[in-house]
């Protein structure tokens, strides 16, 4: 009774105000400050990877980066018959002239026929760096419009980078708003069908929503250290909503538990600090297990996943704050209130109140199925874990790919019009870029070297036969850049680029003594980050299982449960990932979820499943592992301590799994397809965890280990050589 967990409960328990005030101090103080510092958005520069990367770097040294672009597409208006070329060009002029009068605009090319007639482009460049070019699109897009204003009988369209980047924020934004008016009704109806009040029902989902809060605001001044790639709000929103109320609803429950146990005999502020002595430390470990998770995706040495991992620690560490601080603080408010209520009901000569006799046992399902475990535990985990192996299996065909720019959704207007520019302009779908640095004076050696190497692939049906030859001022850095007709994910695009890089390049700039080369473009990017990830997975799952190894042991003083909890969270994540390729890597469910397949899962999905669920997971493991160690330590034989631990925790895992489920099901309603898979993919992992492994693997496993759970700790044979030792009643003689 004197941790730190319980020490923090105290003081709120018995300085209420002071606690409810200081926290919403502190939400409003990290918000502001937040605002104050700003967000620092990452840059082209930070997402660099691989010999894609190194090749950006090196052209931007000359100023060849690749700058933000927009094409204007002027085709007939459907049912009007065929393009009218002379309006068309008319059009495209106009387009031209004002497109160059606007500050945004760096450059625009001469209009281009589509090979057919059916179509007239203009392409503009924008200035400054690639990713910026979203912010500064809108005047593009306003004279776009006019143009088409203008010219009533053409259809005159923008798409690009940038104004696709545009309406995929905006996409995400509908989208995120739309889970929360799903996510926040099912939470709370949940909430109520597990506590029967109001209250009680909207503290969870008040604390979670002000962690959010606080998290969002710490997270735009960390993003001065660790740069926001614009996906943490994503995420800040997606973990916080899930575990600021699951570690709301153990404190609560507890509370519960222990306040029906002492039968009015205790003050609210004693009855919290018992909650806060069990469930407590439970959320303390569980949320430092969720943060020590997510801190590997740091070793991705990647953008993304920098800005996953921080949103998600910061929301982890500030939703235990909130249960170990302000939550006491109200527990104990509403407890001293329902006291007063018994005081004025006495006072008046009323009747107490019956008060709701709190179950405390198994509930009728719990205890069917737990009876056969606790009867046949070895045919339990052996059907078990062949179930979830037989689910795990698709995961040998997963083929992991970047989802490019062709995977999004279609009800964005900048996808439909870059659909029928692809249509018109095949040769626009994707590039290669080779680029070389050298000392200016070997410029010549070099510039005849990527001639040679351009008419060597001039014949190739893989590329367009089209190539671009630009030198930076200095003539130190030189670019090559050859059109491919295809798509990115293409095998023609892939297998070009190998060549390129095996065989083309080597064969011409290699042999330019001195100089520096790397070929770079679309299909490169798409290509090498997937290959990064691939690279950096068996660190960051090495790291995460000897993390969740670590904390488990810390937790119980257990090797036997550090191994025990590293099984089920493998057996867990490789089920739900087999699922997961089961469903969008191929077709037959696109009806069923609302999606297109690509035919592969994204790169990013099977690294945050596996590091997210291994972090939450441990919030189920270390809750119902602590019941039963609770109960081992009482000198109850572990077989016993095993089933009366489960079956106590049961209810409350399974009311927080169903608010998890509901809150990661909602982003599996997302149009963007990578968000889709995780959502899905996360909800699915904790369906399993919940209520495949925890009240069937995790049972079975401990009643076959018996004793030898607890080893090396000698914390519970002491504790049964207490009990066994205890002086026991005499017997009466007659």
């Amino acid at each position: 009774m004197k941790n730190l967990p319980v020490r923090m409960a105290r003081w709120s328990a018995v300085h209420p105000w002071r606690g409810i005030v200081g926290w919403f101090v502190f939400v409003v103080l990290c918000l502001g400050i937040g605002i104050t510092v700003g967000t620092n958005a990452a840059t082209t520069e930070d997402f660099r990877i691989g010999e894609a990367g190194r090749g950006e770097t090196i052209a931007a040294e000359g100023g060849l980066q690749q700058r933000p672009v927009e094409h204007v597409l002027i085709t007939a208006k459907p049912g009007t018959g065929k393009l009218d070329i002379a309006a068309a060009d008319s059009a495209a002029a106009d387009v031209v002239a004002r497109m160059r009068k606007l500050p945004e605009v760096l450059t625009v090319t001469d209009p281009v026929r589509a090979a057919d007639n059916t179509a007239v482009r203009v392409t503009v460049t924008m200035k400054g760096p690639e990713l910026e070019g979203k912010e500064h699109v809108d005047p593009l897009l306003e004279q776009s419009a006019a143009v088409q204003k203008a010219n009533p009988g053409l259809r005159v369209e923008e798409t690009g980078s940038p104004s696709i980047s545009k309406g995929v924020d905006k996409l995400r934004g509908d989208d995120l708003a739309r889970t929360e008016m799903i996510a926040l009704p099912v939470t709370l109806i949940t909430l109520l069908l597990v506590f029967s009040s109001v209250a009680m029902a909207l503290v969870p989902l008040l604390l979670a929503l002000s962690s959010i809060a606080a998290a969002v605001g710490l997270t735009m001044v960390a993003s001065h250290v660790f740069p926001d790639n614009g996906i943490s709000t994503n995420i800040i929103l997606l973990i916080g909503l899930a575990v600021g109320v699951d570690y709301t609803l153990f404190y609560l429950k507890r509370e519960r538990e222990e306040r029906a146990r002492a039968g009015g005999k205790l003050s609210p502020q004693a009855v919290v600090e018992l909650a806060a002595a069990t469930s407590g430390r439970a959320v303390v470990v569980s949320g430092l297990a969720v943060a020590v998770s997510s801190a590997t995706l740091y070793l991705a040495d990647d953008v993304i996943f920098s800005s996953i991992a921080t949103g998600a620690i910061l929301v982890t560490l500030v939703a235990v704050i909130s249960s170990l601080t302000v939550l006491p603080a109200l527990l104990a408010k509403l407890g001293m209130r329902a006291e007063r209520r018994a005081e004025r009901r006495a006072a008046r000569g009323l009747a107490p109140k019956k008060q709701k006799t709190h179950h405390t046992g198994p509930g009728r399902l719990t205890a069917a199925v737990l009876r056969p475990v606790a009867k046949h535990p070895v045919a339990t985990l052996t059907a078990t874990v062949v179930a979830l192996l037989a689910l795990a299996a698709p995961v040998l065909g997963i083929k992991l790919t970047d989802m490019g720019r062709e995977t999004h959704s279609r009800s964005i207007e900048a996808m439909q019009v870059y659909d029928r520019l692809n249509e018109a302009y095949p040769e626009l779908k994707s590039m290669h870029q080779v680029v070389v640095r050298a000392d200016a004076g070997r410029s010549p050696e070099v510039t005849a070297a990527l001639r040679e190497l351009a008419a060597d692939v001039k014949d190739d049906p893989r590329l367009s036969g089209t190539s671009q030859l630009t030198m930076s001022p200095d003539k130190r850095i030189t670019m090559l850049q050859l059109q491919v007709p295809y798509f990115v994910s293409s095998d023609e695009a892939q297998s070009s680029l190998g060549d390129i890089r095996d065989t083309y390049l080597p064969q011409t700039v290699g042999q330019v003594k001195g100089a520096d080369s790397a070929v770079t473009g679309d299909v490169a990017r798409y290509t090498d980050y997937p290959a990064h990830q691939e690279q950096k997975l068996p660190l960051i799952i090495g790291a995460l299982l000897l993390v969740t190894f670590g904390m488990t042991v810390w937790a119980f003083r257990s090797v036997v449960l550090g191994l025990v909890g590293i099984i089920l969270n493998l057996l867990s994540a490789a089920a739900s990932l087999g699922i997961l390729v089961l469903v969008f890597q191929n077709t037959w469910a696109e009806g069923l979820v609302d999606f297109t397949s690509t035919g592969s899962i994204g790169t990013r999905v099977p690294l945050f499943l596996f590091v997210i669920l291994f972090g939450l997971s441990m919030d189920y493991q270390v809750f119902v592992i602590s019941r039963i160690r609770e109960a081992a330590l009482r000198g109850v034989p572990t077989r016993k301590a095993v089933i009366e631990g489960i079956g106590s925790s049961a209810g409350v895992v399974t009311s927080a799994a169903a608010v998890m489920v509901t809150v990661f099901a909602s982003f599996a309603a997302l149009h963007l397809i990578e968000m889709k898979q995780i959502g899905f993919s996360l909800a699915v992992a904790v369906l399993l965890d919940a209520f495949v492994i925890r009240m069937l693997v995790l049972p079975a496993m401990m009643l076959l280990l018996g004793e030898a759970n607890w080893w090396p700790s000698r914390g519970v044979r002491r504790a049964r050589r207490t009990t066994e030792q205890a002086p026991r009643p005499l017997e009466s003689v007659s």
